[in-house]
C-alpha cells in the first residue's frame, strides 16, 4: 500500500518547501542567513527543515532542505529533498535544482532559465542523464521573488494577495493564495511570542487544496506553521540548531494509512460495480475526485457525492503500438523522468513480457502479470523508485509496480498511465479499509483499462471495483497533489456492491 508520497513529495515539497520560501529575511547587499525548523506529524519530532539565503555579485542563491523519517510497519525510512533557486535581487529565475533521496531512489535535476522564458533541464538518475526543456510558467515565481512579493505586500491585517510559485521539486506551478489575519501570541516550543497569523491556501489545476496557517515575524521569517494534510497534522517550528537536527520519535504511519470501510468487501472480483457514497470528515472545501472511464462521480450537494467504480473490460483484436493521432493519449506513450520507456532494461522486460502476441489487451494484461511476478521484495524501505531503477533493483511496494507496469506499457507502444488513490484490503498490518495506492491504467481501443501489478502478484487478481481514483498522470511528484489533499478529508457512509 502506498501512501508515503504524501508526505514526502507533495507534502514536503509542494508545501513545505512553498511556505518556508518567504521566511529568509534581510535585503543587504551581501548576507548569509540559515534557519532551521523541526518538523512535527501528530506532535512526534519526526525530522527537520534548513533553510539559507545567500546573497552575493548581484545573485539570491536560497536553499531547502528537508529531511523526515517515519515508520511503517517497524520498517524506518528517511527521505530527503533538498532545493536550489538562484535569481536576480529583483527576483528574476536565472537557475534552479532539486535532489531528492527516497530510500532507494536518488534523483537530482537541474533546470536553467533564459531569457526567452525556455528551461533547459537536466534529470540524473542511477548515474545516467536526460535532457529536456520545458517552458517556464508565466508570472511564476521562485524562492526570492516570492519573498519580495510577501514585502511589497506587507502584513497589514486584512492584505490578501495572489502567487504562482514554481516548485524544483515537481517542476510545476503551484498557485496561492495569502491572506493576512491579526497578531497573536503564539507558543513556540515553551516561548511564546507575539506574531503575525498567515494563511496560505495552495492549489494545483484539477486537483484539490491544501490549506496551512503560518505565523511570521515582522521579518517575513515563518516560526510556525500548521498544516492538516490526509488527516494527520504537520506542524513545523523555527528552534535551535541542536534541536532540529536531534533525535526523532518513531511515527508509525500505518495507523494513520486507512480509510474505515462501512462493511466488508468481500470477492471483489464477482463485483461488477461498487457505488460509493461519500461525504466530508469535516467542514472543508469540495473535494476533487476525477472521473475517469473506470469511475462515475456524482455531486450530492454539501460536499456529498457517489462515486460508482464500474471496471472497463478491454477489447481484444486491438493491435499495437498506438498509432493514432489523440495528443493526449500520444503523450502517454512518452518517456518522463520516472517512466523510462525507452531504457534498455524497461524495452527487455517489456518485449520479455509480451512476447509474440500481437492483441494490446492481451499484451497489457502479460505486462501486469509479468510485473507481479518479477519485483521480488516487497520492500517498505524503498522511498520512490523510478522504472529504470526497479527493473535493476526488483523490489518495492505498489508505487514500484505501478511506474514499471506504465513504463513497460509505454516501451511497447501501449498509452499508459499511473494512477494514485486508495483501494480496498482486508488484512495489511491488521488492517482493514481502504489504504494509499497505486496502479497503472493503460488505453487500449478507445478506453482506459485499470491494471494493478501488486494486487496480481499478490494474488488478489488485479484491478477491480475496491480501487477509488484520485489523481492520474505520469508518476510526477505533482500527481499526487489531490492525493494529499483529498486524503483524510472524506469518509465513506455506505457502499453499494453489484455482483455479475
Amino acid at each position: 500500500m502506498e501512501i508515503r508520497r504524501i508526505f514526502t513529495i507533495c507534502l514536503v515539497f509542494v508545501v513545505l518547501v512553498c511556505l518556508t520560501h518567504s521566511s529568509s529575511a534581510g535585503s543587504q547587499d551581501v548576507s548569509d542567513d540559515t534557519e532551521y525548523l523541526a518538523v512535527f506529524m501528530e506532535g512526534k519530532k519526526v525530522g527537520h527543515a534548513i533553510q539559507s539565503r545567500v546573497v552575493s555579485d548581484g545573485q539570491v542563491t536560497t536553499s531547502e532542505e528537508v529531511s523526515i523519517t517515519v515508520s511503517r510497519m517497524g520498517v524506518s525510512m528517511t527521505m530527503e529533498m533538498k532545493e536550489i533557486s538562484i535569481e536576480t535581487t529583483a527576483g528574476k529565475p536565472l537557475a534552479f535544482e532539486a535532489e531528492q533521496k527516497l530510500g532507494a531512489m536518488v534523483m537530482k535535476m537541474t533546470g536553467k532559465v533564459d531569457d526567452q522564458g525556455k528551461v533547459s533541464l537536466t534529470t540524473t538518475s542511477m548515474g545516467a542523464q536526460q535532457k529536456s526543456t520545458l517552458e517556464w510558467p508565466e508570472g511564476a515565481v521562485l524562492a526570492e521573488g516570492l519573498r519580495l512579493l510577501g514585502l511589497n505586500k506587507g502584513l497589514e491585517e486584512g492584505t490578501h494577495y495572489f502567487a504562482k510559485i514554481f516548485s524544483p521539486g515537481i517542476l510545476q506551478a503551484v498557485h496561492a493564495q495569502v491572506r493576512i489575519g491579526p497578531r497573536q501570541n503564539v507558543d513556540l516550543l515553551g516561548r511564546v511570542v507575539p506574531l503575525r497569523k498567515v494563511t496560505t491556501t495552495l492549489n494545483m489545476p484539477g486537483a484539490g487544496e491544501i490549506v496551512s496557517t503560518s505565523y511570521v515575524d515582522d521579518e517575513l521569517r515563518v516560526q510556525k506553521s500548521l498544516m492538516p494534510i490526509a488527516g494527520i497534522q504537520v506542524e513545523m517550528v523555527a528552534c535551535a540548531r541542536e534541536f532540529a537536527m536531534g533525535r526523532n520519535d518513531v511515527l508509525e504511519m500505518i495507523d494513520k494509512m486507512f480509510l474505515a470501510s462501512p462493511e466488508p468487501l468481500e470477492n471483489l472480483a464477482e463485483a461488477r460495480s461498487i457505488t460509493y457514497y461519500l461525504a466530508p470528515a469535516q467542514d472543508i472545501p469540495e473535494v476533487t475526485i476525477p472521473s475517469t472511464d473506470n469511475q462515475r462521480v456524482q455531486q450530492r450537494g454539501n460536499g456529498r457525492m457517489t462515486v460508482t467504480v464500474e471496471p472497463v473490460a478491454a477489447r481484444s483484436g486491438i493491435q499495437f503500438p498506438y498509432r493514432g493521432r489523440d495528443q493526449a493519449i500520444l503523450d502517454a506513450l512518452k518517456p518522463t523522468r520516472f517512466l523510462q520507456s525507452d531504457h534498455e532494461q524497461v524495452i527487455a522486460l517489456a518485449r520479455r513480457a509480451v512476447g509474440e502476441t500481437q492483441d494490446a489487451a492481451e499484451a497489457a494484461g502479460k505486462i501486469e502479470a509479468f510485473v507481479g511476478d518479477y519485483i521480488e521484495n516487497r520492500s517498505l524501505s524503498v522511498g520512490y523508485a523510478s522504472a529504470a531503477e526497479v527493473a535493476a533493483s526488483r523490489q518495492g511496494d505498489c508505487s514500484e509496480f505501478s511506474v514499471l507496469t506504465a513504463a513497460m506499457c509505454r516501451a511497447v507502444g501501449i498509452p499508459a498511465q499511473v494512477v494514485v488513490g486508495v483501494a480496498y484490503v482486508s488484512d495489511f498490518g491488521g488492517h482493514q479499509g481502504f489504504g494509499g495506492h497505486a496502479w497503472t491504467q493503460a488505453y487500449v481501443g478507445g478506453r482506459w483499462i485499470g491494471l494493478d501489478a501488486s494486487f496480481k502478484g499478490g494474488g488478489r487478481g488485479g484491478y477491480d471495483a475496491g480501487h477509488i481514483a484520485l489523481a492520474v498522470g505520469d508518476g510526477e511528484p505533482g500527481d499526487f497533489f489531490n492525493l494529499a489533499a483529498a486524503l483524510g478529508q472524506f469518509k465513506i457512509e455506505r457502499v453499494l456492491v453489484r455482483k455479475r
